[in-house]
């Protein structure tokens, strides 16, 4: 399955089964603070059973497959070819670090930087797991957005990872049964078309069952958490000279069997 939370054109929002070119809900999100539809029915086991009929995706917003997860952990220097290049010691254990739910925007939002807050915007594309009851619920695709010079000015990550919309998801959850091995997936990331990262998935240094049972030691992982895995080379700062994104600038992150997101840089 592939699970999205999408907007209609009158404002409404609704976790859908998408199939083809179309998206069709299974369950209304209510305007409850923190309301979260996709979130509730991955905790409840569904179940996942359409209640009116398909609109194609080109008529609705597609939305951050998960609005309020408890959690979004990001997993750092988790790729040998991401180390390689940054020149860093391999970590001998599961380096992690927090985004909140604020910054969290959709698959094809504009990533809003507030004018003068940044010259080193940078782009991180990424695997992530989305947690379910059980384990592994499914899969969807993460830009981990970064400040460079915030992150590395403050000597801890918090608010070079942490501006609002730092952290495009989706276009849509596919559940765990439909990918038969995470740690060989294409992953990519372009901007303005040019291939700036292309590798894959089997880079991980920590896999996903290893990331999870490390974490699993000092916290639960709830039902709508979110993983980001780590990225691979071709960030921004690793290349010579650096690169950094720009107003108007167009990034794109792939995975394999999983998805897209299409994000364009915006400074005000």
């Amino acid at each position: 399955m592939r699970i999205a939370r999408y907007r209609t054109p009158d404002g409404r929002i609704f976790a859908g089964l998408v199939e083809g070119g179309a998206v069709a809900p299974v369950a209304e999100e209510s305007t409850a603070y923190m309301a979260d539809a996709v979130r509730d029915l991955i905790a409840s086991r569904g179940p996942f059973t359409t209640t009116g009929p398909a609109v194609p995706l080109a008529d609705v917003e597609l939305l951050s497959p998960v609005a309020h997860p408890e959690k979004i952990i990001c997993i750092g220097l988790n790729y040998a070819d991401h180390i390689r290049e940054t020149g860093l010691d391999t970590p001998s254990r599961v380096l992690a670090f927090v985004k909140t739910a604020h910054t969290l925007t959709g698959p094809h939002a504009d990533v809003v930087v507030p004018a003068g807050s940044t010259e080193q915007l940078d782009w991180e594309a990424e695997l992530a797991v989305v947690m379910g009851p059980d384990g592994v619920f499914g899969y969807t695709v993460a830009d981990d957005v970064s400040a460079r010079d915030a992150q590395f000015a403050d000597g801890q990550w918090f608010r070079g990872k942490n501006f609002d919309g730092f952290c495009p998801l989706g276009p849509w959850i596919v559940t765990a049964d439909e990918i038969a091995d995470p740690h060989d997936l294409a992953i990519s990331a372009r901007v303005n078309g040019e291939v700036v990262q292309d590798s894959r998935t089997s880079e991980m240094i920590f896999q996903i069952p290893q990331i999870i049972a490390y974490l699993s030691a000092y916290l639960t992982l709830n039902p709508g958490d979110v993983i980001a895995t780590g990225t691979p080379h071709g960030v921004g700062m690793g290349r010579k000279p650096p690169l950094w994104l720009r107003d108007g600038d167009v990034v794109e992150c792939e995975v394999e069997g999983v998805g897209l997101l299409r994000n364009t840089v915006r400074v005000k």
